[in-house]
């Protein structure tokens, strides 16, 4: 007689499974193709096994039982693969996802850092800064709208660069 189909005959079927470990071990290698997949599903073998171990008939050989729940926890594993492989996107497309939520989390930051400190400036500072770094104006074309001479607005932007980097944390 076949040394498993004795040993499962005679042990308890949860003491035989154990005997099995580096067959199902192998097994599982030979299906996961990575030592770690293969440790994984043997683990999830062995935990549906000894929860629906009233299943198994006394007398059959454990090995094949056991060889098919290991076969059938495989496939469920692979039907789980399939279904993710269409619902998520593959690990590769998630490398730099945190990165660009990261910059755009900071770039958002810093914008309202901007803001609120371009609303604790002076107005006529806010005004000075808003035209010509914000909107881009000349010096001449920015005095002009304010009304202003230029030397006065050349000031303004001054007073109002050193406040908004004093305000960021920048050089006084």
């Amino acid at each position: 007689m076949d040394e498993h189909v004795a040993l499962a005959e005679e042990a308890d079927p949860r003491e035989a499974i154990a005997a099995l470990l580096p067959r199902l071990r192998r097994f599982a290698r030979s299906l996961a193709g990575d030592q770690a997949d293969a440790d994984d599903l043997v683990q999830v073998a062995i935990e549906r096994a000894l929860r629906n171990i009233d299943r198994y008939a006394r007398g059959t050989r454990l090995d094949s039982w056991m060889f098919r729940v290991l076969k059938n926890a495989w496939i469920d594993e692979a039907r789980a693969r399939g279904r993710r492989a269409k619902v998520l996107a593959p690990a590769e497309a998630g490398e730099s996802v945190g990165d660009d939520a990261a910059g755009a989390m900071e770039a958002k930051l810093e914008l309202r850092a901007v803001e609120t400190a371009m609303q604790a400036l002076p107005e006529e500072q806010r005004l000075a800064i808003g035209l010509v770094c914000v909107e881009g104006l000349s010096y001449r074309e920015a005095a002009e709208a304010l009304d202003i001479p230029v030397g006065t607005l050349t000031s303004r932007l001054a007073r109002g660069r050193e406040a908004l980097a004093a305000l960021l944390g920048g050089a006084s």
